[in-house]
């Protein structure tokens, strides 16, 4: 009897490579980019082997060319599975999906062995490449006044890096706040610290055009305000 681990390996070469270059991807083995001028556009098969199966999911990833050849890091493009601190997006796809949450597949022995694969053909289709796509334009067509030169923002991130935090990818000015977005979560307790105090050095040059500085992840999502209400 042909075992999970034998379909996965017929699925992802003779079904999954091909429908994806078929959406336009191009890539070998499990990563694959879309073509872009000024972005990659990533997305990294994600497995992981158990013993009578393997669940995979997606990796999204989305960064600046230029912020690529600056790093001067090894390869040719960055691999999507690989967390870099350059990137200006990434998630997993269960985070772009309507459930919002991760999401596995998995290949399993039985007629309808192929159906993970057609349904996670079809989140990318419908849900992955959108979002990436979104997300390379809007950072292409920012609407917001840009805070920092890049030169004062390699200086942040240089001190961040030093606290193994992540960058500050965008530093914008809107409705009297400044506006940081990285990618940091809400339960890095140390993200925060280091922030909060980023934050007050920002405050304290005594801008007026801001009161507050905000910190988003690279969904938008809002994690902190400094200074800290109440």
């Amino acid at each position: 009897m042909t075992t999970a681990h034998e379909l996965h390996a017929k699925g992802l070469r003779e079904h999954l490579a091909p429908a994806l270059r078929a959406l336009g991807l191009t890539g070998w083995r499990r990563t694959f980019s879309l073509p872009d001028e000024t972005h990659w556009l990533l997305l990294g098969l994600v497995e992981r082997p158990a013993a009578d199966r393997v669940p995979f999911t997606f990796d999204l990833s989305l960064v600046r060319r230029t912020d690529w050849t600056a790093a001067a890091l090894p390869g040719h493009r960055p691999d999507p599975r690989t967390r870099y601190g350059v990137e200006t997006w990434r998630a997993r796809i269960g985070e772009v999906l309507p459930v919002g949450e991760d999401v596995w597949w998995e290949v399993l022995p039985g007629p309808r062995w192929r159906l993970p694969l057609d349904d996670a053909v079809a989140a990318v289709r419908h849900y992955g490449l959108p979002e990436l796509r979104r997300r390379a334009e809007a950072d292409r067509t920012s609407t917001g006044e840009t805070y920092l030169s890049p030169a004062e923002l390699e200086a942040v991130n240089a001190a961040l890096l030093t606290a193994s935090v992540a960058r500050v990818q965008r530093a914008e000015l809107a409705g009297r706040a400044l506006v940081l977005t990285g990618a940091w979560a809400r339960g890095d307790g140390v993200a925060r610290i280091v922030l909060a105090g980023t934050a007050q050095g920002f405050l304290s040059a005594g801008d007026e055009r801001f009161g507050t500085v905000r910190c988003l992840d690279t969904l938008g999502r809002e994690l902190w305000t400094f200074p800290v209400e109440g």
